[in-house]
């Protein structure tokens, strides 16, 4: 009986089996309902897309649908991300980029969804929805309906998954080493009786024995590979999975035809080694890739899943997704922060090494802030819980650090492409190098291992892993030094960078300025000035504040805050304003001469100053010498205040700045860094991520400091975690080596192809030493990289 194909999933069936609908043929009711929904949908187009590929039929799952939607499962796995619901999830199913292509169609066109982002490489998808108009249960029916499948992505899951890889990568190897030592031992004695002479049965034998060890060495060992050429011609392109095993099976194909006919000799050792030694260098970046993420591994696979609770003194274990704002969590030593909160009860020291990398633990008393990640090094604690653990500081980098990766370096996506194109010209260049050899010698045999050596030595691999394997151990080694890297793309742009923005106060000083002279007019009232500076978060006020120590709040009234010039308000039906010269010039008063080397706050009453606080902030702990390196650097470095000139020459002078611009509004600040990237300038800000916002918007790359606070997180590019200024020069440093390796890992895998290949073509390589020269190239550009540790 004849086979006809399904028109949605293209796999064949007996016409009999089939269900016909207006001349179209499916297979079942699913394949049915994905092709009338893609029709009435406009996507036909899929078809065009998936050419002769084959998909699976839609699987009915019986699950609940609903689950999706439980306030656990959105605890868990659903961020807020701008209004909208944020979740990344495993699309099963896929396998080309007809798949990808279809499954975004169908999700952009969906009223609510907003943004559809899926990576082939690893089938993850990440979904950005209006839960208002539509839930994620109703995506993931869609999903379902076409014949896919999706489940939420767990990065604890990662761990277990590269173990099992790992083994699963061991137990192959082991095998290939053991074919290859054992058929190393027969073709020893061949090449004795090459020379020497041998009889053919036991030459026959013997020939059966190495087909024996070839056999699974080509087939298990090298099953990566067979897989990894499987979806690159369903795909229809060339990779480096199919360059190997062309190689190889060339010539295990070439050897049994030797082996049943007498005529010619076997290779079966090489494609045992071909095999072998190609794997072992894939095993060994299995090993050293992992090696490159145990850091970021080190954050998420240790956390604890469950807290102790203490409510009404009664101790209960929760999980930490149910933990509430308000709710009191016990920590004993040893026990791990998870969720950040403010000590209620209890003192003792905490190890924060893992957020900020300092070994010195932290000695806290109750009042103070802990944040999740460190740990509780010797007593028993209660806290109260501050925040969500979604929205926690641990969890918050390790969002960021699984993101990092998401958009590749400028070099990267260059390198990416030349190897896309790479693998096609050699499969090119081994034709020809057959055609050629073919003519010249006459002789099919030597052809064909000629051509071999050519498909085998080239590697596309080691020009693929020259960017991602350094960006990665660069941005690893960041972690564990305290700064996080936003992106990948900017360890590129800041080693590229050529002029450093800073902001003074908060920035190259503590942001803690102290008073160190006062004025304040005999009988006045100090509640008013103590009532008025609470009105501010502005550094000045807060330290006058604390000058002024606790007194009692009078009512103000009609406050108005002036961006950085000072504030006003009414007391008693009176202005009253605090502010800078300029901004009590402003509104007609008349200011003396008062400590002008220090930053100076005056308040005004009844027009009249009735007092001035002079304020000096002290620099930050290695400030100079970072300022020092990035100018021995080649780095041009200015500084933006909104402080008055002399205070701002000062701090210049005393770092060692030489070009700086003082009295600045923010949208100046903004403005300069526009004019500087104008003329060409690669602008690097550095910031409290407090009051410079804006400026930090417009620079290429914005790196802020604060000990790991919201706003620094949310506003930057960079984070330095650990509130040191010296950890920029961490920045640069760790920037510029990376990005150096990676010119020099593409400058290896350049050469060595330039070199190998025609040597390859030109008879002078043997397929054996081809397959370890594959090897060891990717293993040399990955060894580079992990100098950066």
């Amino acid at each position: 009986m004849s086979k006809i194909r399904c028109d949605h999933c293209h796999l064949e069936y007996d016409k009999s089996v089939l269900i016909q609908n207006n001349g179209k043929y499916f297979c079942c009711k699913g394949c049915q309902g994905i092709y009338h929904l893609l029709q009435n949908e406009g996507l036909d187009n899929f078809y065009n897309k998936m050419g002769e590929n084959t998909i699976e039929p839609p699987k009915r799952l019986h699950d609940d649908i609903g689950k999706f939607d439980l306030d656990g499962f959105r605890q868990k796995y659903i961020k807020q991300k701008d209004g909208f619901s944020e979740v990344s999830l495993i699309i099963d199913g896929i396998h080309c980029s007809a798949c990808v292509w279809l499954n975004e169609k169908v999700l952009q066109r969906s009223e609510g969804v907003v943004e559809v982002s899926i990576n082939h490489t690893n089938n993850k998808a990440k979904i950005l929805w209006d839960d208002d108009t539509i839930k994620l249960s109703q995506i993931i029916e869609l999903i379902r309906s076409i014949g896919y499948n999706a489940y939420p992505y767990d990065a604890s899951m990662q761990e277990v998954q590269a173990n099992a890889k790992r083994r699963d990568y061991y137990s192959r190897l082991l095998v290939g080493i053991f074919t290859t030592m054992n058929i190393m031992w027969i073709a020893v004695a061949q090449y004795d009786g090459y020379f020497n002479g041998m009889r053919a049965d036991i030459k026959t034998i013997l020939n059966f024995a190495e087909f024996i060890l070839a056999t699974p060495a080509l087939f298990y060992t090298g099953g990566v590979f067979f897989k990894g050429s499987y979806y690159a011609l369903k795909n229809r392109y060339v990779n480096m999975d199919l360059l190997v095993v062309s190689g190889a099976l060339s010539a295990y194909i070439f050897s049994i035809y030797s082996m049943l006919t007498g005529h010619g000799e076997v290779y079966f050792e090489s494609v045992t080694m071909i095999i072998t030694f190609v794997f072992a260098g894939k095993y060994l970046e299995v090993l050293t890739k992992k090696k490159a993420v145990d850091t970021m591994d080190g954050f998420s696979s240790s956390m604890p899943s469950e807290v102790t609770i203490v409510k009404d003194n009664e101790k209960a274990i929760v999980g930490v997704e149910s933990v509430e704002i308000g709710n009191i969590i016990e920590l004993r030593a040893g026990d791990k922060v998870v969720i950040d909160g403010v000590i209620t009860s209890g003192e003792g020291s905490f190890d924060n090494s893992s957020l900020s990398g300092e070994s010195e633990p932290l000695f806290l008393l109750c009042g103070n802030s802990v944040l999740s990640g460190s740990i509780c090094v010797d007593s028993v604690i209660r806290y109260r819980v501050s925040k969500l653990y979604s929205e926690s500081m641990l969890s918050k980098i390790i969002t960021l650090l699984e993101d990092s990766m998401d958009k590749k370096p400028r070099i990267e996506k260059l390198a990416n492409t030349v190897s896309g194109y790479f693998s096609t010209v050699i499969m090119i260049l081994a034709i020809f190098t057959f055609i050629a050899w073919y003519m010249i010698s006459g002789t099919f045999e030597q052809a064909l291992i000629v051509s071999i050596s050519v498909l085998v030595i080239a590697c596309p691999c080691a020009l693929g892993l020259a960017t991602p394997v350094a960006t990665l151990v660069g941005i690893s080694k960041a972690a564990k030094k305290g700064v996080l890297f936003k992106e990948a793309t900017f360890l590129e742009t800041i080693a590229k960078c050529t002029t450093v923005v800073l902001d003074k106060t908060g920035t190259l000083t503590n942001g803690t300025p102290k008073v160190v002279d006062s004025y304040i007019s005999e009988g006045f009232d100090r509640s008013i000035l103590y009532s008025l500076v609470c009105l501010s978060t502005h550094p000045i006020s807060k330290g006058v504040k604390e000058f002024l120590g606790s007194m009692e709040l009078k009512d103000l009234e009609e406050i108005k805050v002036v961006e950085a010039k000072g504030i006003k308000a009414k007391f008693e039906g009176k202005d009253i304003f605090a502010g800078n010269r300029a901004f009590m010039v402003e509104n007609g008063f008349t200011c003396k001469e008062f400590d002008e080397m220090n930053s100076v706050l005056h308040v005004g009453y009844e027009q009249k100053i009735v007092a001035s606080f002079s304020l000096s902030d002290s620099l930050r702990s290695g400030a100079k010498k970072t300022i020092e390196y990035l100018k021995n650097s080649g780095l041009k470095v200015v500084m933006l205040t909104g402080d008055h000139e002399n205070v701002a020459k000062t701090i210049a002078d005393e770092v060692g700045i030489e070009e700086f611009q003082a009295s600045l509004f923010p949208q100046d600040k903004a403005k300069y860094i526009t004019d500087l990237r104008e003329k060409g300038e690669v602008v690097v800000m550095v910031g409290d991520g407090i009051n410079d916002t804006l400026a930090l918007t417009h620079s290429e790359v914005a790196i802020t400091l604060g000990s790991g606070t919201d706003v620094a997180v949310n506003v930057s590019d960079v984070v330095l975690i650990n509130d040191d200024f010296s950890s920029l020069r961490t920045v640069f440093e760790i920037s510029k080596s990376t990005f150096a390796k990676v010119k020099q890992n593409l400058t290896i895998s350049i050469l060595y192809n330039v070199i190998t290949i025609p040597l390859a073509m030109a008879g002078f390589v043997i397929p054996l030493v081809a397959a370890l020269s594959m090897s060891l190239s990717s293993l040399v550009v990955v060894g580079n990289s992990m100098r950066i540790k």
